[in-house]
């Protein structure tokens, strides 16, 4: 695995892989998996990223490691489940030999799938009975299915630069209920899959050219929740991972920022991820205006389905 790629595993907030491991965080501290715990002994060390059970723990253990020990992953897996539930994008090919370039991403190959969208019945649940969008946002983004030689539907999600050129495909594990991955099972299909050189930065770039002066930009963590908030009819874009701005994104949102005379605003999800995504983007948008989700609602996509 790339060495960056590795870093970036590593630097995901403890308390936040914790909570999405199913512990409850009070005040650096939560209930022990690993041992029958009725007060609690989880302790988080934010500072160096870590935590330590005093009882059951001889030393002190990184978010990779809380992975392998919850979910009993080897380091692999246990990396390809972080990534997934974080949407960080892992390369999914074999490293290529020192005497050889990486291909880029080939946008012809993927062109065509996306000029006459098609929903199979999964797609079309998960979508429409699930996520109840709106279909004039399903169209507008060109979501496509397709089903694999081993029988698992994915939906197709195309990434498109501001000039409406395709740089990067997402596909999404549409299985029914926790995928396989989710359960931990080894060797099983991730949610989240991305081919060769696939750019999944800043998604729905297209949206911007649709923007006049006084007009409201939202800014979601992942493709979810911004299809959510355009079939509620604001105008949105989505950050990819709520674990990484990267420098590239941070540039477009600063030129963007200059160009137009717009507000910005962010339903950041309710966990640790969220709020650093949040405080991320507001030392780039200064003017980011911040709204809060009612409680226990996770993200806006949520929201959405309460309310619709």
């Amino acid at each position: 695995m790339d060495k960056l790629e590795l870093q970036k595993l590593r630097d995901l907030p403890i308390e936040g892989v914790a909570e999405r491991l199913g512990l409850q965080v009070t005040r650096h501290k939560s209930l022990c998996p690993f041992h029958e715990d009725s007060h609690p002994s989880l302790s988080f060390k934010v500072s160096k990223n870590t935590c330590r059970c005093f009882v059951c723990m001889t030393q002190s253990i990184g978010p990779i490691d809380l992975v392998m020990r919850h979910l009993r992953m080897d380091f692999k897996e246990a990396c390809r489940w972080l990534a997934d539930e974080h949407n960080i994008i892992l390369d999914e090919w074999k490293p290529a030999p020192t005497d050889e370039v990486q291909k880029p991403f080939d946008a012809s190959r993927y062109e065509r799938f996306f000029e006459r969208p098609w929903l199979n019945d999964e797609a079309r649940r998960f979508l429409f009975t699930e996520r109840r969008l709106d279909p004039r946002v399903v169209r507008w983004c060109r979501l496509t299915s397709w089903t694999d030689r081993h029988g698992t539907p994915w939906l197709q999600i195309p990434y498109y630069d501001r000039e409406g050129k395709l740089i990067g495909v997402q596909n999404r594990n549409l299985t029914p209920g926790p995928s396989p991955k989710e359960r931990g099972e080894k060797g099983a299909t991730p949610r989240f899959r991305f081919p060769q050189g696939s750019k999944c930065g800043i998604y729905n770039l297209p949206v911007l050219n649709r923007l006049r002066e006084g007009d409201e930009l939202y800014i979601a963590e992942g493709a979810s929740d911004c299809w959510a908030l355009l079939s509620a009819g604001h105008k949105a874009i989505a950050i990819p991972s709520a674990t990484l701005l990267s420098r590239q994104d941070r540039e477009q949102l600063s030129i963007l920022n200059s160009q137009l005379s717009i507000s910005y605003h962010m339903y950041p999800d309710n966990d640790v991820p969220g709020e650093r995504l949040f405080l991320q983007l507001k030392e780039v948008l200064p003017s980011l205006i911040r709204h809060h989700l009612p409680p226990g609602c996770k993200d806006y996509a949520e929201l959405f389905k309460l309310t619709n």
